[in-house]
């Protein structure tokens, strides 16, 4: 078996290395529609993905994360997928009825009319992005890790194409809907291909009560959560104009990096927990999932506090220089990587704990809203945003107080001490210090010797650079005088008891 203390990285190694070229692919989304595209279209196309992504995330229930709970400990999987796939097909109807029933007067309410016009693609897209939810989630949690981070690359490659070809051509934002809906149609037909192919029977009502009776919590969270987290953005849209939604969403946005490196190891921390409660092996989870943290935490850590520092320097590169009025917000939103740095909802989700999941998204939503419409009102932008920041520290500190009890056996609960990865925080936050340091220090070197600013609007993506170098360097260097060996931040390896990130 493996060391107890391989962390989420360790197995989820294929995966965080695929993710990480799809994150590449990803990223040209936003940075091309975002200049090839006037601000009202941009902000037209983040009102069309606000939608899709609360439908999508909220319609599922659970019932496709809930395959992370039951693959590993059962042997029959064709019944899982048969059933999911049902519940998806429900799904898909309720989601295609709300687009072409409720575009309209969300086109009203947002004061974008393209969204009615546009709701027949948008239907096909997100119902084709509901059935092929489950492919990759039933690779990762079958232990064909390899096989998921293969099929993530390339659909995430062809995806992208499909979003950015038809706007590169001239073809604006509705060619660019009619692409995606088709590419999401021809996925989900190969995956159903793919969850139904299985020896042994097709339905297994037994089974499918218990997958209902898990997922009915953590969906009722997501459902309750997922709108949440997403208020401020409804706000700030309902509220402002299109071309202010525009730059909202450039100040809300996360780097991919953060997701290719949590969700993969809250993936296969779930996974791994399974493995150890079918084996009678809990006493090891509180190891487990600190050798995960610590991982993460060597690479949050710097990463918010290059973005933070570098602001202006990260959405001139990203964006264009229209869209500088984001960074305040983007500053802001950088909060998001450091709470990422803990995959507790992995953890209780693997556990069963998905009650405390739900009432954990019942505190936030209770806050979110009348935060996010006062902060609005009263502090314009940045108060839509200090809404979502406010709203995830409380739901994380909430999800945080079972953390013991779930990762504790039925003798006693887990140990803060043993669960909390507090010296791999102190030496990330010093060599942070560091990093930021070098960083500055670049940033103000560059300017003195490049002292025309059209040469560095021409050169938008060097200071960037610059910084990001002199600040890696820096940082990595100050790890390895803490007693931290660099190179292992980025090889998958068992982490040996007493020692920090292996």
């Amino acid at each position: 078996m493996a060391s107890a203390r391989q962390g989420g990285l360790g197995r989820a190694g294929p995966l965080v290395a695929t993710r990480f070229l799809s994150a590449a692919v990803s990223t040209a989304i936003p940075l091309v529609l975002a200049r090839a595209l006037d601000l009202a279209a941009y902000g037209a196309y983040k009102q069309i993905f606000l939608i899709t992504q609360t439908l999508y995330l909220v319609l599922p229930f659970g019932m496709v994360q809930g395959l992370y709970y039951f693959v590993p400990r059962r042997d029959a999987r064709r019944p899982l997928y048969a059933g999911v796939l049902a519940f998806l097909g429900l799904a898909s109807v309720v989601a295609t009825a709300g687009v072409l029933l409720g575009a309209p007067l969300a086109g009203r309410l947002f004061g974008n009319p393209e969204l009615a016009q546009l709701r027949g693609p948008i239907a096909t897209y997100l119902v084709g992005l509901l059935l092929s939810a489950p492919l990759e989630i039933a690779l990762t949690a079958e232990g064909r890790i390899r096989v998921a981070a293969g099929v993530y690359l390339v659909s995430d490659t062809l995806r992208a194409a499909s979003m950015v070809v038809p706007v590169l051509l001239g073809r604006g934002l509705e060619g660019l809907m009619h692409a995606l809906a088709a590419f999401s149609v021809v996925r989900a037909v190969l995956a159903m291909a793919w969850l139904v192919r299985r020896e042994g029977p097709l339905w297994d009502p037994e089974a499918l009560r218990a997958q209902l009776r898990y997922a009915a919590p953590f969906g009722a969270a997501v459902v309750v959560a997922r709108p949440a987290q997403s208020a401020h953005q409804w706000v700030v849209s309902a509220l402002a104009s299109t071309q202010l939604f525009a730059i909202y969403a450039v100040g809300c946005f996360q780097l991919p990096f953060v997701d290719l490196l949590y969700t993969p190891t809250s993936e296969v921390l779930m996974v791994r927990l399974g493995e150890l409660d079918r084996a009678g092996e809990l006493h090891r989870a509180p190891e487990v999932f600190r050798a995960a943290s610590e991982r993460l935490a060597y690479f949050f850590v710097p990463l918010a506090a290059l973005l933070a520092i570098a602001a202006p320097e990260v959405v001139t590169a990203l964006f264009g220089a229209r869209y500088l009025a984001a960074v305040p917000l983007f500053r802001v939103s950088v909060l998001g990587v450091l709470v990422s740095i803990l995959p507790i909802d992995g953890a209780l989700r693997s556990r069963g704990l998905t009650r405390h999941i739900l009432h954990a998204a019942l505190v936030r939503a209770a806050l979110s809203l009348p935060l996010a419409i006062v902060g609005v009102r009263r502090f314009g932008l940045l108060g839509g945003i200090g809404s979502w920041a406010i709203g995830e520290v409380v739901a994380k500190a909430v999800l945080a107080w079972k953390l013991p009890e779930a990762l504790g056996t039925s003798e006693r609960p887990a140990r803060w001490r043993e669960l909390m990865p507090w010296q791999a925080l102190g030496r990330a936050a010093a060599g942070s210090v560091v990093g930021a340091t070098a960083a500055l220090l670049a940033g103000v070197a560059l300017t003195s010797l490049m002292p025309d600013p059209a040469v560095i609007r021409i050169l938008r993506i060097v200071p960037l650079l610059a910084m990001g170098l002199a600040f890696g360097a820096a940082y990595l260097g100050a790890l390895a005088i803490t007693g931290v060996d660099p190179l292992t931040l980025f090889v998958a390896r068992p982490l040996r008891p007493g020692r920090a990130a292996a």
